[in-house]
Order: structure tokens, then sequence, then C-alpha cells
């Protein structure tokens, strides 16, 4: 009699559950006294940096984010990298031809302090199409935590979605896609220089209002409003709520900006025109949809 064997081995990565414990106030206050020593220079463009502008940041955090994206990299490793980049320029006045370079190493220390399976230095060179060799990048890695006093622990948004997504009273499965739409938020923060030195609570919090409208969450007790959420996050992050509501709005029109890009990237030539006389959605939060 014949048997047929089935092989059902699959790499899974093994991952610790979640401890609630850690989602306590006393947590969370201590996250908010240590962001502000994790917070790049606002101005480094002008005061630091010579040879690199705005938009050479935008296009490496674009490649950046589609590295990690390609590579299913934790969604915390993108936001993390950026910030080591971000503090490395507030420091160090860097040459335009070695910006990737820079990137890549943040990205490699960022996945070894996030992932259980790190991002190998082969493979990011190759994302590179081979302009750096590893070698190099191991060398890089070590100036960026050289000029980083080695201190990589940054506090990043996300640690601060998950404390606002266990104070919220909703079902585990909204929780879920509240948080993959706040995360979201957060990377295209990530990508934006106007975000550059906005504390990472901040950012969660408005993230996370953002997604709220965008879903039309609703909750019986009219916790989850607009006016609500914003009033109950700006509480707990000890900020003002018109400081919120402004930096929900900046990441609303961060989206729509991003949308009408991606629109006009995508339709053909003849049609752009015709399209720009098309009012966007009125809802510009509602992101169910998309996938940026």
């Amino acid at each position: 009699m014949e048997h047929q064997l089935l092989c059902c081995e699959v790499d899974t990565i093994r991952r610790a559950y979640q401890d609630v414990n850690l989602l306590n106030d006393r947590v969370l206050h201590t996250m908010l006294k240590a962001e502000e020593n994790y917070l790049p220079s606002p101005n480094y463009f002008k005061c630091v940096q010579k040879d690199i502008v705005p938009k050479m940041r935008k296009i490496v955090a674009t490649w950046m984010l589609e590295v990690c994206e390609e590579q299913k990299c934790e969604e915390e490793v993108f936001p993390l990298a950026m910030n080591f980049l971000d503090r490395f320029l507030s420091v160090e006045a860097t040459r335009k031809t070695r910006l990737q370079l820079l990137g890549a190493a943040c990205m490699f220390l960022a996945s070894k302090m996030k992932e259980t399976v790190p991002l190998t230095a082969e493979k990011l060179c190759i994302y590179t199409d081979n302009s750096i060799q590893p070698g190099e990048l191991l060398q890089m890695e070590l100036l960026v935590l050289s000029k980083l006093k080695w201190d990589l622990a940054s506090v990043t948004p996300h640690d601060f979605i998950e404390h606002f997504l266990f104070k919220l009273n909703i079902h585990r499965n909204t929780k879920q896609i509240l948080r993959k739409h706040a995360q979201t938020f957060v990377a295209l923060c990530a990508t934006d220089v106007n975000f550059i030195a906005s504390p990472s609570s901040m950012v969660a919090a408005g993230s996370v209002v953002a997604a709220t409208q965008g879903l039309f969450l609703k909750s019986q007790d009219g916790s989850l409003s607009a006016h609500n959420l914003t009033n109950f996050l700006s509480q707990i992050i000890r900020s003002d709520p018109d400081c919120l509501r402004s930096c929900q709005e900046q990441i609303e029109a961060l989206l729509e900006s991003s949308l009408r890009k991606a629109q006009q990237y995508s339709l053909p030539a003849e049609a752009k025109h015709a399209e720009e006389e098309v009012d966007l959605s009125c809802t510009p939060t509602d992101v169910r949809d998309i996938n940026i």
C-alpha cells in the first residue's frame, strides 16, 4: 500500500505574546519623558547639511519603505530606521552620494533591533543594485553607531499606538484594523520632512484619530468622535487638543497629496487633465482600500 508523505513544514517566525503588564501608565509616562531624547534637529538641512536637501531625503525614504515592505519587515523597522537617519544627519554633514548607503545602514540597524531574522548586508547591497559593497555597509554601520552614541532604543510612534489602543473600549478585531491603518499613517509621516521633529506620541495620536475618522468608526458612548478622541488622547500625551488636531489635519493633507500623486502616476497622460478637474473624496482619511 502506497503512502504519500505530506510535508507541512513552514518557516514561521515565533513571536512572544504581548505583555499587557507593560501597557500601564508608568511605562507610558516613562516613554513620554524619553521621546524628547530621540528627536532629530528640526533644521538640520540649514544648519548641518550642505549637500543634502529635503527632496533627497524623500527619495531615499521612499526607497527604504519599499525595501521594508518587500522584505515584509516588522512595522516598526521603517520608522525606527528613519529616526536613526534623521538623528545622524542632525550631527554629521553627509555627501549626497552616500545618502543611500546611510539609509541602508539605518535599515540594517533597525532590523537588528526589531526583527527576529534581521536583514543581511548582502541583501541590502542587492537593493542598491550593488552600488555599495557589504564592507562599506558595515563601516557605515559603525559610523552611525558612533554618531548616535550607541543609543538605538528610540521611542517610536508604534510604541504609543499600543498604549492608545489598549485604552480604547473597542472590539479586538476593530483594534487590529485600526492599528494597521494607524501604522500606515505613521510610515507616511516618516517619509515627510514636515514630521521630522514631531514627537512620536503626537504622530501616533494624530494617526489614530485620522485612521478612526477615515474608517468611520463609531461607539455608543461617543468616545470615538473626532472631538472626544482628540481630547482623550491629548490628555494622555499631555498636549493641547488644538496641537493634536493640527497634527491630524497635517496627516490627512499628506495622505490626500500622496493619493493625488499616485493617481496621476497611474493615469494615462490624456486623462490627467480631466482628473485634475474632479474633486477628491471629501473624506481624505478613508483608507480602507488604500495600500500606500
